[in-house]
């Protein structure tokens, strides 16, 4: 059987490395598409003759196609959380996903897995919901049998939603809450997304199919923080703090190199991020999802 080669775009962010490593245990041979190609080394190694780490710009139209050029399938699990500069959500997750839908399909690729969001709506009020949703559409309109996965907000180590919570509750014996905390959250474990785009990629079926990924449980954002609390052995006290002052925050925090909060989290906060009902998710893959606890729990025991 010939080796089937997969090239991955962001393959050494906090998702796409794991979705490399995944693909490696399913037999694929990959391709990671970086404009850091030292990166991509320095986190794999070069010993791996399955593994090919290439320098491609995914602002750059030829480029694109000259990686994709010869490969099975395809994953974009490009993301951008806070805007800089020409790195717009606008181009990042509208332009260059049609960019790479477009250029795969030009040149073959027979499979596309691309990675949106949880609710990505093209009507929403949320500037960074609202162009996942475009760009869902124009990936749609350039490779009509993409599976798109849309991950509730990840967790797993070194990840910039709960180790960051976690940190805090540390810090903080007062800890300040989203609004008054009845966000509904359904996190998913990163390594179990990663696992879902490799078996996606590996099933027969080549139709067009969207799976939305989310953990075992749903929390409100209180629960999700009291839960936390409660693993680490932690007593503290939540409070609500109103979204207008957590925006005024945001806005100032933004003016720093790396934002402890951003608008687009405190937008993000506001909106519900479960999984809809009837949506095929991990189950259709034959993944059943770890939650929160027992990963934290596990995390906390290798400390």
């Amino acid at each position: 059987m010939s080796i089937r080669v997969v090239t991955v775009f962001g393959g050494t962010g906090f998702l796409g490395r794991r979705v490399v490593r995944h693909l490696r245990e399913h037999e694929f041979s990959v391709r990671i598409a970086s404009r850091h190609p030292d990166r991509s080394r320095k986190l794999f190694g070069c010993d791996d003759p399955c593994l090919q780490s290439v320098e491609a710009d995914i602002r750059d139209e030829r480029r694109v196609a000259d990686v994709l050029a010869g490969t099975h399938a395809a994953v974009n699990a490009v993301s951008l959380y806070v805007e800089r500069g020409q790195e717009t959500f606008h181009s990042v997750h509208v332009e260059a996903a049609k960019r790479v839908a477009v250029q795969a399909h030009r040149v073959g690729v027979e499979r596309l897995a691309h990675v949106s969001g949880l609710g990505a709506d093209v009507a929403s009020p949320s500037l960074y919901i609202r162009k996942r949703g475009e760009g869902e559409l124009a990936v749609k309109a350039a490779f009509t049998d993409v599976i798109l996965f849309r991950p509730a907000v990840m967790f797993g180590p070194d990840d910039a939603f709960l180790t960051t919570i976690l940190e805090l509750l540390r810090r903080l014996p007062i800890y300040p809450m989203f609004g008054r905390g009845r966000t509904r959250l359904q996190p998913a474990y990163v390594e179990d997304v990663a696992e879902a785009i490799a078996r996606a990629l590996q099933r027969t079926q080549t139709h067009a199919i969207t799976f939305e990924c989310g953990g075992p449980c749903v929390y409100s954002y209180e629960e999700l923080l009291s839960a936390l609390a409660r693993k680490a052995d932690l007593k503290r006290i939540l409070i609500p703090l109103p979204f207008a002052a957590w925006w005024a925050l945001a806005w100032t925090a933004e003016l720093l190199p790396n934002p402890p909060v951003t608008r687009n989290q405190v937008e993000l906060m506001q909106v519900d991020n479960v999984c809809s009902p009837g949506v095929p998710g991990f189950a259709e893959l034959g993944i059943s999802p770890h939650s929160v606890e027992n990963m934290l729990e596990q995390t906390l025991r290798s400390r």
